[in-house]
């Protein structure tokens, strides 16, 4: 046998710590700006739309209900839905507030699910 198989060559080194973590670096970056940032600046303006709400505000609730604010607590608000007909509803399941014309705006991204 020749002595050039018992030598043990170096063995090539593979890519470094930072280049095998970099594909998932990568699809974090990806996700932060595509999935996480626009969820965050959503949830600020919903917060931002609850702590402006004033009495006689037309709103529209998670459920659907479009109603007028009668009056204003801390975690409970009470809306008038037609003449003397007044709902309690959670302060945070309020979505929109309502503009003229039935179209609704919540944080400034919201739009009418009727365009004419």
């Amino acid at each position: 046998m020749s002595l050039a198989f018992a030598q043990d060559g170096a063995a090539p080194e593979g890519p470094g710590p930072l280049v095998q973590f970099f594909p998932l670096i990568l699809i974090f970056v990806v996700f932060y700006f595509l999935l996480i940032r626009p969820q965050q600046q959503k949830a600020k303006a919903h917060r931002n739309m609850l702590s402006e709400l004033k009495r006689n505000d037309e709103v529209v609730t998670v459920g659907g209900l479009y109603g007028r604010i009668m009056e204003l607590g801390d975690n409970v608000v009470t809306l008038e839905l037609a003449q003397n007909i007044r709902v309690r509803v959670e302060r945070s399941k309020i979505e929109a507030v309502a503009e003229e014309g039935g179209s609704r705006k919540a944080g400034g991204d919201k739009k009418s699910g009727r365009d004419k």
